[in-house]
């Protein structure tokens, strides 16, 4: 079987400056003509302009969910979750959900989520305590 070796979500946003410059300086992406990309495309995008502002649609909340996500991205341990939550605090992210944990059976999952400037919502979580 043939091995993928990284994904993209592509976006359609309002602004492709203003969304590049967004992933760039507050999202800490390498930012090229067509991918917005951090830490060897564990996290990538293509950010593509829409030709309406009705194009862009971000997700709704699923069954269950208080804040919808577009994007759902895994950091290892809680530590490293607390320090990208300071650095994207420190350039300017927009918060739509504070870190928060929740206690599984198995362990303690916390996570909190960001907003890109067209509503796009981009989550992280992790499951390790340390």
């Amino acid at each position: 079987m043939s091995k993928i070796q990284f994904s993209v979500q592509v976006l359609l946003v309002s602004d492709l400056e203003r969304s590049k410059r967004f992933y760039e300086h507050v999202l800490g992406c390498e930012v090229t003509d067509w991918w917005a990309v951090r830490d060897d495309f564990a996290l990538g995008f293509k950010l593509m302009q829409a030709f309406s502002i009705e194009d862009v649609r971000p997700n709704k909340a699923g069954k269950g969910q208080v804040v919808p996500w577009n994007t759902y991205a895994y950091v290892d341990t809680h530590v490293e979750l607390d320090a990208l939550f300071h650095e994207l605090q420190t350039k300017g992210a927009e918060f739509v959900q504070q870190p928060v944990v929740e206690e599984q059976g198995w362990g303690a999952w916390k996570e909190f989520a960001i907003q890109d400037p067209d509503g796009y919502v981009i989550a992280f979580g992790s499951g390790k305590r340390n």
